[in-house]
């Protein structure tokens, strides 16, 4: 009873903390607009930024998250949180050895060779440390920091001041799926039981595939809150931006497929394409490091992504319109369309050119998609509000964070000819038969 009432103390803090930050941020905005007066929304995004800069946890991983949804928030608003960092301070080595007790009993010691003291990562919802195993194998060991459950419902309660601040500016998207998208991805990430079953899928399809490595679980080593995986050596990705472009264009090669080929072939995609959960081998193969934001797909859903791309290759109209219906967009009228096209030509873009290029084809990074945003937020004033599939949230989110490790790579590459390798005699039948066969495997529930 006594750690069920220090939990709820410590959510009920955390959500006083979290709610003074964010809130007084809000009344501010809700003032001004009282007193008919402007605001500046450059000075009070920062001040939004410094205010969840302060805290640590998973309010940090959904502002970031935030950050890189296309229409979520303003632009002021997406360009301070982008800034904002999920390298938490790791806990203590006393604080490691209770949790580990905690996870693994208070004979955890003896169940590795070694294990390190110090953390090597840590991040927003845990931290990794380095271990061998009796059979001299290297370990990653990530463990999650205490009182997660407790501070995600806690951070996940205050998102709607977030999104508040979005309404009272623009109406022209319904943001009420995105928030609730968000908050079944975080919940999933804390469950590393889930993230292991997730390892067993991308084993299943990278397994015969020489460039693209994947970790193997230790069950017997591993909880809810602790993950025990095989190590992988390799060089963050970013070490090798200056190396010449072939090597450069083989990495984002080999990127492209690692998360291509798992959305073309079983409708999952990694949801969290960020320059940490990558490194480079020797011999440019990719190594995936993280899997806690896997978002999976019906197949329905991925047949419509590649009705669309075949839409707007074709100019097809009634095609595009089938896409955007099978993905459950409403009242479809003719302005309406042409806006979902405008991002669609962004998005889609670099693979509907077939010839070398690179992402952004000479646009600077910073101002890439800027216009097709403003564009497209410009014309839903006056058509929307418009409410995006939840599906979109995260593919949508993890589109652009691809394209922006290829932007870091500065790789040159036939984007057309990639794509349409990963889509070649697609079929929508064969995928679902794929998918079941391999979720039954990795005990994965039916795509959602």
């Amino acid at each position: 009873m006594a750690e069920r009432e220090d939990s709820f103390s410590k959510r009920v803090l955390r959500f006083a903390d979290v709610g003074t930050n964010v809130g007084a941020l809000g009344l501010r905005l809700a003032g001004a607009r009282y007193l008919g007066i402007g605001i500046d929304k450059i000075a009070h995004a920062d001040d939004l930024r410094k205010a969840l800069g302060g805290l640590k946890g998973p309010i940090m991983k959904v502002a970031q998250i935030l950050a890189t949804i296309p229409d979520a928030l303003p632009p002021e608003y997406a360009e301070a949180l982008s800034q904002l960092q999920s390298n938490a301070p790791s806990m203590g080595w006393p604080f490691v050895r209770r949790r580990m007790a905690a996870e693994l009993g208070p004979d955890w010691r003896s169940k590795f060779a070694h294990f390190e003291q110090v953390a090597i990562a840590a991040a927003s919802l845990g931290q990794v440390h380095r271990a061998t195993s009796h059979e001299g194998a290297a370990l990653a060991v990530k463990l999650q920091y205490p009182d997660m459950d407790a501070a995600v419902e806690s951070d996940l309660s205050q998102l709607a001041m977030v999104f508040g601040l979005h309404r009272r500016m623009d109406r022209s998207i319904d943001t009420a799926k995105i928030e609730s998208e968000i908050g079944l991805r975080l919940r999933e990430e804390l469950d590393y039981t889930l993230e292991r079953r997730h390892i067993a899928l991308y084993r299943q399809i990278f397994a015969d595939d020489p460039q693209v490595f994947v970790p193997d679980a230790v069950d017997s080593l591993s909880t809810r809150r602790l993950l025990t995986m095989t190590w992988l050596d390799g060089a963050p990705m970013l070490s090798h931006k200056d190396r010449t472009i072939e090597v450069r264009n083989q990495i984002a090669a080999n990127m492209f497929r690692a998360w291509w080929l798992p959305f073309s072939h079983y409708g999952v995609i990694h949801g969290d394409p960020h320059l940490g959960n990558y490194t480079v081998r020797p011999d440019l193969g990719l190594n995936l490091l993280d899997y806690g934001c896997i978002r999976t797909f019906k197949p329905d859903f991925v047949q419509g992504v590649v009705d669309l791309y075949r839409a707007l290759e074709r100019d097809d109209r009634d095609l595009a319109v089938k896409a955007y219906e099978s993905w459950g967009f409403e009242n479809l009228s003719n302005e309406l369309i042409e806006t979902l096209n405008i991002w669609a030509r962004f998005i889609y873009g670099p693979l509907l050119d077939n010839r070398v290029r690179t992402i952004a084809d000479g646009i600077s990074p910073s101002e890439y998609g800027r216009k097709e945003a403003a564009e497209v937020q410009k014309r839903l004033r006056t058509l929307g509000p418009v409410t995006p599939p939840h599906q979109f949230v995260f593919m949508d989110r993890a589109a652009i964070g691809l394209g922006g490790v290829f932007l870091h790579l500065a790789a040159q590459q036939n984007w057309y000819q990639l794509f349409n390798a990963t889509i070649e005699g697609f079929d929508e039948a064969a995928l679902a038969q794929r998918q079941t066969d391999a979720f039954n495997l990795a005990h994965l529930p039916a795509a959602a």
